[in-house]
């Protein structure tokens, strides 16, 4: 089987999740000098090469030579575009980012992440605040060809896609589910446009669920394919916040907006700013990040 094949396999079979991937990935890495183009490894031999503990093992085996992930297998090579990341257009930043996925689903313009890319998160529940900050640094920040890359979903997400659109820059989203599932519904029409007109992604196959954990994964690959993190209106402990802890992991550059200090919204970007994030006051604080260093 080609190897890049295989890759897509592992990611449609059950009992391997994305650390028994990487997992997987290393061990190529290690065993060959030169990956190879093809391979023939079975499920048992996957399952030795990592160690894949006895929780999984069997249910990683009957799944892995089920017919159902080979129709999986079969629809997902015939219908849906993704990249390997054996690919030599697989992002260097994301791969070499904190659990890089070892496939990536999309619909759009895949070549907007050879761009310079900005990640913008924030609060779900965003006050006029956000809607004003946007409106002042998006602008500037389209004509400066940055693309903006955010989550879709509710709030400040939403708000940066939709902004960046409206002022003719160009957004990446980075969902949480399959790339034929609108979570949530309201983002329907967005997400259409951005699979058209942008470049949606995900890691997730088609008819992927929104589960409570594809969420925090989600925030890693924004933390990983993003050059600069951009927090607004992030709570104590909110999401936001694990998503900025990421990117600094990944050494990336993380950047917040100052809010007053009596707005439970604003206690996140604030204590950031405290504990030595630079605070954005304008977009220029933004672009020279990109430009000017």
């Amino acid at each position: 089987m080609k190897l890049r094949n295989l890759l897509l396999k592992l990611k449609l079979t059950s009992g391997f999740g994305i650390k028994s991937e990487y997992a997987f990935y290393k061990w190529l890495i290690n065993k060959y000098k030169i990956i190879p183009n093809e391979i023939k490894l079975n499920a048992k031999d996957i399952a030795n090469s990592i160690n894949l503990s006895n929780r999984y093992y069997d249910k990683f085996c009957e799944s892995f030579n089920s017919e159902k992930v080979a129709d999986s297998l079969s629809y997902h090579l015939e219908h849906v575009n993704f990249i390997s990341i054996l690919d030599d257009n697989y992002p260097l930043g994301l791969k070499e980012s904190y659990l890089p996925p070892i496939i990536v689903f999309y619909f759009g313009d895949i070549s907007l992440i050879e761009n310079k890319m900005l990640g913008i998160v924030g609060s779900r529940n965003n006050t006029d605040y956000s809607v004003n900050i946007l409106n002042i640094l998006i602008p500037q920040i389209a004509k400066s060809d940055i693309v903006v890359v955010s989550g879709l979903a509710y709030g400040v997400d939403k708000l940066s896609h939709q902004c960046t659109i409206a002022n003719g820059g160009k957004t990446v989203a980075v969902i949480g589910t399959g790339l034929d599932i609108y979570y949530p519904k309201e983002n329907e029409k967005l997400q259409r446009n951005i699979a058209i007109n942008h470049l949606l992604i995900s890691e997730y196959p088609v008819g992927s669920k929104p589960l409570r954990f594809h969420f925090p994964e989600r925030n890693r690959i924004i933390a990983g394919l993003v050059d600069t993190l951009l927090v607004i209106e992030a709570k104590n402990k909110s999401g936001s916040l694990i998503t900025a802890n990421l990117a600094l992991q990944n050494n990336r550059n993380v950047l917040a907006v100052p809010g007053r200090i009596d707005s439970l919204a604003s206690v996140g970007c604030n204590e950031l700013i405290l504990a030595g994030t630079k605070p954005v006051l304008s977009a220029k604080d933004i672009i020279e990040e990109f430009y000017y260093k």
